[in-house]
């Protein structure tokens, strides 16, 4: 896109593993997990962008890409005559016999692309949190602050310092920053608000020419693991051209004031199910509803939720959910869950505290509570999921330390 006679391409990092997401990631790269019922996570990264009227797209993948790619081709089509375009780049070691080593090297490997796009700017998003942000604005700011490369940064309560990648100003200058430093154990908090921190958001914009000969030095070293946040950025940090932009102070349009500063990582299990909770709530924490900035996505062919009664006269019923297409409830009971494309429950079972991803279908009189079930999955009439840890782990399943109990796609269980 061009803004102002300038050129931005963004460019999506999909390449992660997602091991901290196990079983979701066992066949399929981390973006491409489904989330919010009939959503992929890459779907808010890749919408933010096209929302901030940046058209040229390109997303790096690598690992268990195929669902990914697959996903990008059949939703994420531009018009051609523009010349606007989200493609799909994998690993393709065109510099030598290596697979990315990082971020910033899965850039540095695929410079061909800024080369043949002639950018003035590059915006560079991650692909794996959940959240609403203008790009346009914060390529504004980048141009009138002056610096070569901008960090977006949320604020987060100082109690979460420990996990994040952290910001830390210039008192002279608050929109420069002095030191970005990982996951450190204490760190000054905001002037103006004492109870915060600024962390990154793995966002960044950088001037094209500076960041590309940033690659390349970055290539160069032997004691860099090749990362943006750990070695790119701080290489403008410490020549004292790097700038932050604050997300929690430039809300998109459309969102309410208890939404504005909304910013989920879901790299962990527990992480991702603490999203979809939030999203269920009467006022939710974070809207999927803002027509104003809307969230794209496959539109899948299913036909409309369907509440009946079972065959036993029980009523099916649904409180506090999400229910995505295709969803049919005949005389079971759903609470405070999230259902994705094509669920069944059957007459009798109950679903509570739960998200069931596409095609789950749930027997008479099953019950699960806290539980992530993946694609495809057959509850047997009368099987419990969630309610006994030691029995879930005995039966093959992933539970976490809070309790959550996961399945993985296409998982056996057996009556």
């Amino acid at each position: 896109m061009k803004m102002s006679g300038r050129k931005v391409l963004a460019i999506v990092l999909a390449g992660g593993e997602g091991k901290r997401l196990m079983p979701l990631t066992a066949d399929r790269a981390k973006p491409a997990v489904p989330f919010a019922g009939n959503y992929r996570l890459i779907d808010f990264a890749l919408s933010n962008v096209v929302n901030s009227g940046f058209l040229k797209v390109v997303v790096l993948t690598q690992y268990k890409s195929h669902s990914l790619d697959r996903h990008i081709s059949e939703t994420w089509r531009m018009s051609t005559l523009l010349g606007n375009y989200v493609a799909s780049v994998p690993a393709q070691q065109r510099l030598g016999k290596d697979w990315f080593l990082g971020s910033a090297n899965a850039i540095y490997q695929s410079l061909n692309l800024i080369h043949d796009a002639r950018p003035d700017y590059v915006v560079v998003v991650g692909a794996d949190h959940v959240y609403r942000m203008d790009f346009s604005d914060m390529v504004r700011e980048h141009i009138e602050s002056g610096f070569s490369a901008s960090v977006a940064a949320v604020r987060q309560p100082l109690r979460l310092v420990n996990q994040f990648g952290v910001v830390e100003t210039d008192p002279e200058n608050p929109r420069r920053i002095a030191q970005f430093v990982e996951k450190p154990e204490t760190t000054a908090p905001l002037a103006d608000d004492p109870e915060s921190f600024l962390a990154s958001m793995g966002n960044y914009v950088f001037n094209a020419d500076a960041l590309v000969a940033a690659l390349h030095e970055d290539n160069q070293r032997e004691d860099t693991k090749h990362d943006m946040g750990g070695d790119i950025i701080p290489f403008f940090v410490e020549k004292g051209d790097c700038g932050v932009y604050d997300f929690s102070a430039h809300p998109v349009p459309g969102e309410a004031p208890t939404n504005q500063r909304y910013w989920r990582d879901v790299g962990t299990l527990d992480s991702y199910y603490d999203a979809h909770m939030d999203l269920i709530a009467p006022i939710p924490e974070f809207n999927l509803y803002n027509s104003e900035w809307p969230l794209y996505t496959r539109q899948h062919n299913s036909p409309p939720v369907k509440l009946v009664r079972g065959e036993d006269g029980s009523q099916g019923e649904s409180h506090n959910s999400i229910l995505s297409q295709g969803v049919v409830i005949s005389g079971g009971h759903v609470e405070n869950s999230v259902l994705s494309v094509d669920v069944t429950v059957r007459q009798g079972a109950h679903v509570d505290g739960s998200v069931l991803l596409d095609n789950v279908y749930v027997g008479e009189g099953a019950r699960i509570r806290k539980s992530i079930i993946d694609k495809n999955v057959v509850v047997p009439p009368g099987a419990s999921i969630g309610f006994d840890a030691d029995a879930d782990r005995a039966r093959g399943f992933t539970v976490t330390d809070s309790g959550l109990t996961v399945l993985s796609k296409d998982q056996l269980i057996l009556p």
